[in-house]
């Protein structure tokens, strides 16, 4: 597991990142959302042990990075935001020098390399040279490369930057893989629906601060305790608001126009199904009826105020 305890950075002036903590266990993706300047990259340097904190720790499967940072390294691996691949050298090259690094036996190398290859379906640019790869598929190499030496953890930072919608699908299917390989992820990103689709805990940060961290779920229910559904009239969507408002667990119910109506409700699903089912013995004409969930943007924009230090 990996245990985040404190962590804080300062340097002149400048409180970068205050006391994060945080816990992960094996399988976990974890989304680490914040804007730019949040302290989202300052907080990854320092899990991988390539900057020093200021005070606070983490430890990886009961290597600390401050006592055993080598120890730590090479149960990770590291993908920045901006990435150096080497020109003039072949895919399976590149992947046989970082594992050389690593100390991957020679005799289990290329079949060490094959395997990451086919995992970020690569196997075809095998022989095919770095610089003639495109942007997606350099980003997928560069991940292979995290992989060599097999990690439990992996600190991406900003994947998808610069990808086209093909590439970070096929980018955001590989990240789901490796959770389902027990690997635990940790991803930064500002593409805050893609990340809802594969990460199963997030992380909010502001200007050093942890605003939020838990399973999706969890943080959007408590950003929005009550439920807010939408129902549509083929008529009389006026009278229809009128009798809502009077009705159990409406909170309030208006009439926008188009024949829809807003209703905050406190009720559960059960309640939901009697409301619909009310109406619709009253003699509404009811043409939809839906919950309108708030999803990882709008939770973030409430939580967050756009500062960055």
């Amino acid at each position: 597991m990996l245990e985040v305890k404190n962590l804080r950075k300062e340097y002149a002036g400048l409180t970068a990142v205050k006391g994060v903590s945080f816990n992960l266990q094996p399988g976990d993706i974890f989304g680490f959302i914040g804007s730019n300047g949040a302290g989202k990259t300052t907080t990854i340097r320092m899990i991988s042990t390539l900057l020093e904190p200021t005070s606070g720790t983490a430890i990886l499967n009961g290597a600390d990075i401050r006592k055993d940072p080598m120890e730590v390294r090479r149960m990770l691996g590291y993908m920045p935001d901006f990435f150096g691949l080497y020109d003039d050298v072949k895919v399976w090259e590149y992947l046989d020098f970082f594992a050389a690094i690593y100390q991957v036996p020679t005799r289990q190398r290329s079949e060490v390399i094959d395997n990451v290859l086919e995992l970020t379906d690569l196997t075809v640019k095998k022989d095919a040279f770095v610089q003639s790869l495109s942007r997606g598929m350099q980003q997928r190499l560069c991940l292979a490369r995290c992989l060599v030496h097999d990690p439990m953890l992996l600190l991406l930072d900003e994947p998808a930057s610069g990808l086209d919608p093909r590439a970070r699908a096929e980018l955001k299917e590989l990240i789901a893989e490796l959770g389902r390989m027990g690997k635990i992820v940790i991803v930064s990103s500002h593409i805050l629906p893609e990340l809802a689709d594969f990460c199963n805990t997030v992380g909010i940060i502001e200007r050093g601060e942890l605003l939020a961290f838990g399973p999706v779920e969890s943080i959007v229910q408590a950003m929005q305790p009550n439920r807010t559904l939408e129902a549509r009239f083929l008529r009389d969507a006026g009278e229809a608001a009128r009798i809502i408002r009077d009705m159990e667990n409406v909170l309030s119910a208006e009439a926008t126009g188009d024949g829809e109506v807003r209703i905050d409700y406190g009720g559960d699903h059960e309640a939901q199904a009697d409301l619909l089912a009310e109406l619709v013995r009253r003699g509404f004409r009811v043409v939809g009826f839906r919950e309108d969930q708030a999803d990882l943007e709008d939770v973030f924009l409430k939580l967050t105020t756009g500062a960055v230090n």
